[in-house]
């Protein structure tokens, strides 16, 4: 297991001011209007901890857990829904929390997913994207930072479950993806 990175792309800081300021603009474009904020496990577990922090309009939280990816790097672009929402969105307001959108695939099968169960609105809320990766368009309202065309770990974001807990986001060396 690595212990230093060489090449960290988004320090702890970076990532602190980043999340308030999409925090405000999600609380400037909800006022009054209550969101229900999905988080997709495990990745965007502590992305959606911190930003759920500093969001000042009432919001309700609930998890999806899917799987592209199994072990691999790259996503398999079959989508399973591991856990599904507890809550009837119907009629409700809801922003995707993601921590990366790759190839897009994931998250184009989601929002399809979660638009034919009627909501009034579906808007995504990315803390990373990798827009040089992109398999289909996919509309994000919401983005952290722009990530180059490289696997990256390191707050939330892992490989084989491991790195997940680091502050910063960082590049993998190869020789260890």
């Amino acid at each position: 297991m690595i212990t230093e990175f060489d090449e960290i792309i988004v320090s702890e800081q970076q990532i602190r001011t980043r999340v308030s300021e999409l925090a405000a603009q999600i609380s400037a474009d909800y006022q009054g209007r209550d969101p229900l904020l999905v988080c997709v496990l495990k990745g965007a577990v502590f992305f959606m901890a911190d930003i759920v922090r500093e969001i000042t309009v009432p919001c309700e939280l609930d998890f999806m857990a899917v799987s592209s990816y199994g072990s691999a790097t790259d996503s398999s672009g079959v989508v399973r829904i591991l856990k599904d929402l507890d809550a009837n969105i119907e009629g409700r307001n809801v922003i995707i929390i993601e921590d990366i959108i790759d190839s897009g695939l994931t998250l184009s099968y989601l929002r399809k997913n979660l638009h034919a169960r009627n909501p009034a609105s579906v808007e995504v809320c990315a803390l990373l994207t990798k827009p040089s990766r992109r398999k289909v368009d996919i509309a994000c309202k919401y983005v952290g930072f722009e990530a180059p065309a490289k696997f990256v770990v390191g707050y939330g974001l892992d490989y084989r479950e491991m790195y997940r807990n680091l502050r910063y986001i960082a590049v993998l060396p190869e020789e260890d993806s």
